[in-house]
Formats: C-alpha cells, sequence, structure tokens
C-alpha cells in the first residue's frame, strides 16, 4: 500500500484541532486532521447530561463565527458547542478524518519527518501537531480499593443522578466539575458530602461584566501581573443554571456537607484532612481579590458600572465548616457512590518521539517541543491560562502555524 505524504498531521479534532486547521489552511499549509471518533467528541459522550460552557457565548467562541441560535451572554449546552466545532468545521472545508486512530509516531530516520501509523494506514508528515488536549486520561488517586464495597466512578462517566444507586454521594473535588455535579445531586434529593481541597474562586460576574470579560481587561488570561500562585489548584467557575459563582457557603445552606481533602480509606471509613477553613478561606480571598482590582480598574478609567454591595457579602459559616467532619462512615451515612471529580491526564504513549522530559511531561516552549516538527497545542499554560480555553487555542495555534511556516521556510533553503 502506497504510503501517503503530507506536510502536517494534526492529532484531534477538538478545539485545538479545529483551531489549528484554519491557521494551517491559511497560510497555505497542506494538512491534514486526523480523529479517532467524531469532532468534538468529548463534549458528546465524555460529560454529563447537563453541562454547558464556563464561558457565556460572546466569549467561548473562535473569532470567524458567532453562535446564531444563544443569546451572547448565555452558556450554551455540551451539544451545542460540539455542533459549533462541527460548523465551524465544514464552514472552513477543514480536511477531518474522523474514525482514525493515530496508533505511532516516530522520526524518519536520515530525512526529515516522521511516519505516522494510523488505523487506515500510514502516513509521512514532516510536523505532527498534537491537539489532544488536557482531558485525555481519567484519574483519581487510589485511596478506596477497587474492591471496596461502594460504588465509584470518575466524573467523566457520570451523566445524571438517575444512574447512581439510591443512596448518598461523596463527591471529591470541588472545581467546575465536582462543584456543578454535587449541586445538580442535591437538588435531585440526594445527600451530598463535597470534598474541598485547595482551589480557585472567582466571581461568575461583577458589576455587570462577567468573569470573562475581567480576565482580559485586567490582564489575567495573559498574566501579566506576576505573582506568586499554586499549580493544580481547582477552578471553581461555572456556567451552571445560567451562570453563578461557586459560593461553598451556599452550597451548604442547600444541604450539601462540606468536608475536607480526602486524605485515607478503611474499613469502609474515609478520612479527611484538617484545613477546610483555611481553604474556603483561601478561595474566598481569591474571590475578593477580583472585586478589590475590578474597583480599581473601574476608577482608573471612568467607567459607568454600577456599584454590586451584594458581591461582597458571605453568608454565615455553616456548621460543617466550623466543626467540621474529619471521619465519615460511609455505611452509616448512607453513601453508596463516590464520584471522583479529580481531573485528568495525558497518554501520549502514541508519540514516541524524544520530545518529554524526566517525568514523561511535554517538554516545550509556547508549544514547540524539544523535537523538531512535533507540536503540543490545547495544553493548560501552554503559553498562559487561556490555553486550554476556546479563547486561547485559537491565539496559540495562530502562532504554531506561523513557526511551522517559517520552518519550511528553512528546509526549502537553498533549493530550485
Amino acid at each position: 500500500m502506497a504510503v501517503e505524504t503530507i506536510n502536517t498531521v494534526v492529532v484531534g479534532a477538538g478545539q485545538a484541532g479545529i483551531a489549528m486547521s484554519e491557521h494551517l489552511s491559511l497560510m497555505g499549509v497542506p494538512h491534514v486532521v486526523l480523529e479517532r471518533s467524531r469532532i468534538a467528541e468529548r463534549w458528546r459522550s465524555e460529560r454529563w447530561d447537563s453541562l454547558v460552557a464556563n464561558g457565556p457565548a460572546w466569549h467561548d467562541r473562535f473569532p470567524a463565527l458567532a453562535f446564531d441560535d444563544v443569546s451572547p451572554e448565555a452558556f450554551p449546552p455540551k451539544e451545542r458547542m460540539a455542533r459549533y466545532f462541527e460548523d465551524y468545521a465544514a464552514m472552513l472545508e477543514a480536511p477531518v478524518r474522523t474514525g482514525v486512530d493515530v496508533l505511532r509516531v516516530a522520526r524518519h530516520q536520515g530525512r526529515p519527518g516522521f511516519r505516522v501509523t494510523t488505523s487506515e494506514g500510514a502516513i509521512d508528515a514532516t510536523n505532527v501537531v498534537a491537539a489532544t488536549g488536557p482531558f485525555q486520561v481519567p484519574v483519581h488517586p487510589k485511596i478506596v480499593p477497587d474492591d471496596a464495597p461502594i460504588r465509584q466512578l470518575h466524573s467523566s462517566a457520570y451523566k445524571n443522578p438517575g444512574q447512581l444507586p439510591e443512596g448518598a454521594v461523596l463527591v471529591v473535588g470541588a472545581g467546575a466539575s465536582g462543584s456543578q455535579i454535587a449541586e445538580e445531586l442535591r437538588k435531585a434529593g440526594r445527600a451530598v458530602y463535597l470534598s474541598v481541597g485547595e482551589h480557585y474562586r472567582p466571581p461568575r460576574s461583577y458589576r455587570g461584566r462577567d468573569y470573562c470579560w475581567w480576565l482580559g481587561a485586567l490582564g489575567l488570561w495573559d498574566e501579566v501581573k506576576i505573582r506568586p500562585k499554586k499549580q493544580h489548584v481547582a477552578f471553581a467557575v461555572s456556567g451552571y443554571e445560567g451562570g453563578k459563582t461557586v459560593d461553598f457557603r451556599r452550597l451548604a445552606h442547600q444541604g450539601i456537607t462540606l468536608v475536607g481533602l480526602t486524605r485515607s480509606y478503611r474499613d469502609g471509613t474515609v478520612a479527611f484532612e484538617e484545613g477546610l477553613a483555611r481553604n474556603i478561606a483561601e478561595g474566598d480571598q481569591a474571590y475578593f481579590d477580583v472585586l478589590r482590582e475590578a474597583d480599581a480598574y473601574i476608577a482608573q478609567n471612568g467607567l459607568p458600572f454600577p456599584p454590586e454591595p451584594g458581591a461582597w457579602e458571605m453568608l454565615p459559616d455553616p456548621d460543617c465548616l466550623t466543626n467540621p467532619v474529619l471521619q465519615l462512615d460511609l455505611a452509616a451515612a448512607g453513601v453508596t457512590t463516590i464520584l471522583w471529580a479529580t481531573g485528568f491526564t495525558f497518554d501520549y504513549r502514541w508519540l514516541q518521539v524524544n520530545a518529554f522530559d524526566e517525568q514523561g511531561q511535554p517538554f516545550h516552549k509556547r508549544g514547540i517541543s524539544a523535537e523538531s516538527g512535533i507540536y503540543f497545542l490545547g495544553l493548560p499554560n501552554l503559553v498562559n491560562r487561556a490555553s486550554s480555553f476556546i479563547y486561547g487555542v485559537w491565539h496559540d495555534a495562530k502562532y504554531i502555524a506561523d513557526h511551522i511556516l517559517l520552518q519550511e521556510g528553512y528546509l526549502r533553503y537553498g533549493k530550485p
């Protein structure tokens, strides 16, 4: 069978792969986008039923296409987000091939480029862009044994409350996913325990502007203001039910029992770390920091944004915060499910090149890897905090496409 030859192979047809295809097309770079399932598949099948975008429709999109059936201030549901990227690919006439699994990428010896082995045959490419994103393999700490007498599932497998057996639920992880799922379960009548660790909790909106707007206005997307920050902290923001600030005190007053970071399991009992109040206080501090910076920005620029004194008010501390639960007998509490909202990790086993550090993490600068011709796109903090978001990945893709074109010039230099 003849081996196909092309300049660039893009692996993945989610938001990163579609953005990459747009910029490569605009620069005249021949390429193909390979997707093992469907365009934007993770939006379709690997998220819960009620999921919506974390940013409003005016923001969570690419520049060339607005939503034609969603209010700019609304948060599009997951099915609409999947269709958005499908429509975008169609508008571009992007060379997307679905149902093609990339099995292996290895560098050629004695000539430029890579052999890309797929489920549909081999492709020789000068460049490969890994656009599979940050949400590849669900992970959770191995605290509770697999054979423990309780159901365990990851948030990527959760669909709706009716999917779970009757009984209470322990949700571990209080970022965007865990906080939304916990609230949905509570509204469905479940007893819910929410394990809260370190987190970043901004306001959903303030003084008439969504947080996505404030991220741009205050330079927070680009992290222009250098400040110490913790890595791997849960990002507690939500577009759930029209968009509202994630407020753990409010969740507690709705009947959710807040507990600390899940530490250990023994004989049916889960132990939680001390420090719940400290974690909540640090989240509050981040929230108030945004309000203060926003107020200063409004005053400095003379903007007519109405005051919002209610944003500064905090609900009373619930009992679970002042008298924290440090141990939970799951059977006695009626807990039948542990739902791990603890994130994802990478899976680059197919990428057999010298583009990783000693810990197996992608080794790159702005997506340009240590292996010439290999690029990463869509990863958290690839360039800045926007890089794994729809807004940011489009701009990162433009930079990578420009670099690919520049490298082509080097390869062509001196040739007739």
